[in-house]
């Protein structure tokens, strides 16, 4: 399955790219699993993925949890978390 992945913030800036269209392995079927997964791509990806849980995840542009599946999405966007105020 082919999907868009989309990168901001420091995510972005680690890996060198806004977005780019994978073909997911067929054993990754979760957030987690795909950014697992996004880590063993390179040493951009690895350094951008160190530490997992701090990754906020959206698919289709709605909030998703590391163990949510991904199913059919179309888009899943990766971000750090939010601060400021």
């Amino acid at each position: 399955m082919s999907v868009r992945i989309v990168y901001f913030a420091w995510v972005r800036e680690r890996i060198g790219k806004s977005s780019e269209e994978i073909e997911l392995p067929a054993d990754v079927r979760t957030v987690g699993e795909l950014i697992a997964h996004l880590a063993t791509l390179g040493e951009e990806y690895a350094a951008a993925f160190a530490v997992p849980q701090v990754i906020r995840a959206a698919i289709n542009e709605e909030h998703a949890e590391h163990g949510e599946a991904i199913g059919n999405a179309k888009e899943i966007a990766l971000f750090p978390p939010m601060t400021g105020g």
